[in-house]
């Protein structure tokens, strides 16, 4: 089994910047696609990015341009730097780890942008 662990939330206010760390167990981690998923109240949960065991990535249009994701395989952890962020960013944020068969996810970890 693989256990997905994030950190790094908080409270921001509008503008501010927050990185969040997603710490994989187990093996296998370089061969997984990676990806934040984020789901405010009331809201179906939504891609927010993800990055290939090759290093592809991709971003939702609502935070292009101001979040970037990373990963390194030594630590077999991902990132998501979060810059300049808006109110409409608050959600709780899930890890993903994905093969073309199997999918795990994390407990996530709130993000409230707030002034």
């Amino acid at each position: 089994q693989v256990q997905l662990v994030e950190s790094g939330g908080g409270l921001v206010q509008p503008g501010g910047s927050l990185r969040l760390s997603c710490a994989a167990s187990g093996s296998g981690f370089s061969i997984y696609t990676m990806s934040w998923y984020r789901q405010a109240p009331g809201k179906e949960r939504e891609l927010v990015a993800f990055i290939t065991r090759d290093s592809k990535i991709n971003y939702a249009a609502s935070v292009k341009g101001r979040f970037a994701i990373s990963r390194d395989n030594h630590k077999n952890t991902v990132y998501l730097q979060m810059n300049n962020l808006k109110p409409e960013d608050t959600a709780v944020y899930y890890c993903r780890s994905a093969t073309s068969t199997v999918v795990y996810w994390g407990q996530g970890t709130q993000v409230t942008v707030s002034s």
